[in-house]
């Protein structure tokens, strides 16, 4: 029975130490992804910035400001503008083109400039790395001069969607392995209670309820239906008062039977099988019940 135990507890210290690892694993490719994001996006923030610029120096503007980058949803970003200004919209397909092949996950992009007043499109289109699926029209076109924003939207990288897939997949294998873990300890422990509970041992005497037998000093003693039950109440209540009454309802009256013979007659041939071991007696507390009263 130790070696067994030591085995499950030494089972069970590696699935911990298993689990912990890729706990940390999870949590390092977290933070990893987390710094080359932020990464990621002071980078193109400054191409956005330099977008922004170019533009306002096309348009005749070398004094006013690009606003700070916003990042308006995943992948997506807004540029914005201090001042009023007007574009021709070729030479903003070919700024944005030609700035954001600098970076090759920013190669499939939306572009959709938006009227300040009522977020209304002025002008949109799209590039692929496959020039083919490229959606440009009104080229050579001269905005109007107004307050623009404009909304760059990438399509995600697969380096991206990998290590959301890495992320995700290593949090449901945690929580998938810790859940049969903790059930699979919960169903030992229930097992290990179950079959605790049907022995139980006082100095030299091994109670075996299942098999209603005593061992004292190799020696075996059978005990009736009763006397078991009798003492494996007084068992789970060792050096504690069990009063009459308690007897009398779990052993006869749960079973719907009245007591018919007396309660004392049964502790009396208990007290006799138990005389082979003088640190285990059962007394007599008067006025209340008795009690298994068990020396060490």
């Amino acid at each position: 029975m130790p070696l067994v135990q030591n085995l499950l507890s030494g089972k069970r210290h590696y699935v911990i130490g298993l689990l912990l690892l890729s706990f940390i694993g999870v949590i390092c490719a977290a933070f990893t992804r987390e710094d080359n994001n932020a990464f990621d996006f002071a980078r193109l923030e400054v191409l956005l910035r330099r977008i922004g610029h170019e533009l306002l120096l096309q348009s005749g503007d070398s004094t006013s400001r690009v606003l700070p980058i916003k990042k308006i949803a995943e992948n997506e970003y807004q540029i914005r503008f201090e001042n009023d200004f007007t574009f021709q919209s070729n030479a903003l397909v070919n700024t944005t083109q030609r700035l954001l092949t600098k970076d090759s996950r920013t190669s499939d992009y939306v572009v959709n400039v938006l009227n300040c007043a009522d977020s209304s499109v002025a002008y949109g289109y799209a590039v692929s790395k496959n020039k083919k699926n490229d959606i440009i029209a009104c080229i050579g076109r001269k905005q109007p001069v107004a307050c623009y924003r404009i909304n760059i939207k990438f399509q995600p990288t697969e380096i991206t969607t990998v290590k959301n897939g890495f992320i995700l997949s290593s949090v449901s294998f945690l929580v998938v392995a810790g859940f049969i873990f903790l059930r699979s300890g919960t169903q030992r422990k229930i097992l290990s209670e179950s079959h605790d509970a049907d022995r139980f041992t006082w100095g030299s005497i091994l109670f075996d309820a299942k098999n209603r037998k005593l061992n004292i000093n190799g020696t075996i003693i059978d005990l009736t239906g009763t006397e078991t039950r009798v003492l494996l109440i007084f068992a789970l209540s060792p050096n504690e008062i069990v009063e009459r009454t308690r007897l009398q309802k779990e052993v006869w009256e749960d079973e719907g039977v009245v007591v018919g013979r007396s309660l004392d007659m049964f502790i009396s041939k208990l007290r006799k099988k138990l005389e082979l071991d003088p640190n285990i007696k059962i007394v007599v507390i008067r006025g209340k019940g008795y009690k298994l009263a068990i020396e060490t």
